[in-house]
């Protein structure tokens, strides 16, 4: 009897021994790769850290929700997946090539601007609000989750496509300056700001948009252009110019467009004018309307009195002459 209960003892003890000897290994898996040194130094400056040893304890960064890396030429964010909490993260002009958030769901503010990212998805960033990404090399930006999406700024990068259609909250959309062929807005309603300026669109359809203020759609290929959502008259900066193929614009009423959104403020080309219908007019027309003459200009939109080239009326149509010596 004394023999079994001395059996039973060692064995008890070898038990102990085994999960004491296993201790540092569950302590171990408690910690969170760092690799990159210059993002662990700012741990270490705000506090979740004290060793530049490329770990840090993942119970120092697991509640964290406001976390700003910006500015130090990281190169590797690493061991952001474990600051689960992250409510906010700024992680702007760095030298980061790449960068995964797909743990960060309680992600509403991500600013990364001024990197090298190639590719961003933040279609797991379910409660994103804020997205600015711009001034990067991204030739692919996968929104389809981010259904709370707000503000999206992804302007200066490579893009050739930009799907919207999931991001129905979005008020603000600045995407200027890519490689854009095609720009469907027509799920984004609640849209106040659109600058899609620099890119390569060739129509643009904004008739839904009630809620515009700002529309800045210049340096494009555009040849159809419609703005008639009622609201013409809040929009208070609008700017179209710099589109060689455009004549004709859709607009609630030509007459006040024209006499608000003149080339002589640098908004439209002289080639532009407003109708209420452009499908049916033609870009020179005969008009037999009693109307006045506001002006006449030369090819270059200066105001001239010797072979004029457009004649502008006050109804907002203009007719295009030449005349020859």
């Amino acid at each position: 009897m004394a023999k079994k209960r001395k059996v039973a003892f060692i064995l008890l003890m070898k038990k102990l021994l085994l999960i004491l000897l296993c201790l540092p290994m569950i302590g171990f898996g408690q910690l969170t790769m760092i690799p990159d040194d210059n993002f662990e130094q700012r741990l270490i400056q705000l506090g979740y850290d004290n060793i530049l040893d490329d770990y840090v304890a993942t119970a120092n960064i697991n509640s964290v929700t406001f976390l700003d890396v910006s500015g130090e030429s990281i190169t590797n964010l690493t061991g952001i997946e474990d600051f689960t909490a992250l409510d906010t993260l700024y992680c702007y002009t760095n030298q980061l090539t790449s960068l995964n958030v797909n743990n960060n769901t309680a992600l509403t503010n991500l600013e990364c601007g001024y990197n090298q990212l190639t590719n961003l998805d933040v279609s797991n960033n379910t409660a994103l609000t804020t997205l600015y990404c711009h001034s990067n090399q991204l030739t692919s930006l996968d929104l389809s989750g981010a259904t709370a999406l707000t503000y999206l700024l992804c302007a200066t990068n490579q893009l050739t496509n930009l799907d919207v259609s999931q991001n129905t909250a979005l008020t603000y959309l600045y995407c200027g300056n890519n490689q854009l062929t095609n720009l469907d807005v027509n799920q984004n309603t609640a849209l106040t700001d659109l600058l899609c300026f620099n890119n390569q669109l060739t129509s643009l359809d904004v008739s839904q948009h009630t809620f515009l203020t700002q529309l800045h759609c210049s340096h494009n290929q555009l040849t159809t252009f419609d703005i008639r959502n009622g609201n013409n008259i809040n929009v208070t900066n609008f700017i179209s110019g710099y589109n060689p193929n455009l004549t004709c614009i859709n607009v609630d009423d030509s007459t006040w467009c024209a006499n608000n959104w003149t080339f002589a403020n640098g908004n439209i080309d002289p080639q532009h004018y407003f109708s209420n219908n452009c499908s049916g007019t033609t870009d020179i027309e005969e008009h037999t309307t009693n109307k006045e003459l506001l002006r006449t200009i030369d090819i270059l939109g200066r105001e001239t009195t010797n072979q004029p080239l457009f004649y502008i009326y006050d109804d907002g149509t203009v007719e295009k002459k030449i005349i020859i010596d």
